[in-house]
């Protein structure tokens, strides 16, 4: 007989000799040959830029943004073509300024423009939705992107939110987000002010899908002069996919209400 019968692939022989199942196998190649991806995220609630001494300052949001060098961030009250804020686009001020690609979610028109929040991102953008949840005493979406990793080819999906204003309210836009997501089977961030404490029901419905990253004893976030609440929070799906090589809660007691926290997740 030809000798090309009796040729077995080397893949197959391992499999015979261990009794290692040929799938499984092949996916840890597959994994070990894409290699792992790390990503660095940022979050903050900037109050449109207005700072604790009271001056409008987007040019120094943008310093600390750049001197933390992340690939994502979700920044929430954010103005466009605002009165109070000299009517300017403030993502797209910020996106130049950092040189990151910025996208916003309007929430409700304000002043002669738009009041909402944004992303920004380094890596590329496959597609962005406003998700629109359950209205408080204003009105509220989730802001969410399907990025790519340039290194690696795989799907991310990032999510700005502020969760507003009574915790009924906050409940039913949290649930409104996880049934957004219910299908969706890459990755899941979900980054920015809950404004809802780690003991409130919100966290407790999110922590039935999501896992939240420990900030450890550095935990308050609000106010930024004088934190004494925790209520900005980092949320992965599935938990266990990603790792957490480095996280910290921003010491920035000025420039906006809010503390900027910060991940940088192995993934």
């Amino acid at each position: 007989m030809p000798f090309s019968i009796f040729r077995i692939p080397l893949l197959l022989c391992f499999v015979l000799l261990t009794g290692t199942g040929c799938l499984e196998t092949a996916q840890d190649i597959a994994a070990d040959s894409i290699g792992q991806d790390t990503v660095r995220v940022l979050a903050y609630n900037i109050h449109h830029g207005a700072g604790m001494d009271l001056k409008l300052d987007l040019e120094r949001i943008a310093k600390l943004i750049k001197d933390l060098d992340p690939d994502l961030v979700a920044l929430q009250e954010i103005d466009s073509v605002v009165t109070r804020t000299e009517g300017v686009n403030q993502a797209d001020v910020l996106g130049r300024l950092t040189e990151m690609t910025a996208v916003f979610g309007e929430f409700m028109p304000y002043q002669g423009g738009k009041y909402g929040m944004a992303v920004m991102s380094k890596w590329p953008i496959w597609e962005s939705t406003n998700h629109r949840l359950p209205d408080g005493s204003e009105p509220r979406s989730a802001l969410g992107i399907r990025v790519q990793s340039p290194k690696t080819g795989r799907e991310l999906n990032f999510v700005s939110i502020h969760f507003y204003e009574t915790k009924a309210e906050r409940l039913a836009q949290a649930q409104a987000l996880a049934m957004a997501y219910e299908g969706v089977d890459s990755p899941v961030i979900l980054a920015g002010d809950y404004n809802s404490e780690p003991d409130s029901p919100v966290i407790a419905f999110l922590k039935e899908q999501w896992g939240f990253v420990d900030k450890g004893a550095d935990n308050f976030t609000f106010s930024s002069f004088e934190p004494v609440r925790e209520i900005d929070y980092f949320a992965l799906r599935p938990f266990d996919a990603f790792k957490v090589l480095n996280q910290f809660t921003i010491d920035e007691p000025v420039a906006s209400d809010h503390k900027p926290i910060f991940v940088e997740l192995a993934w």
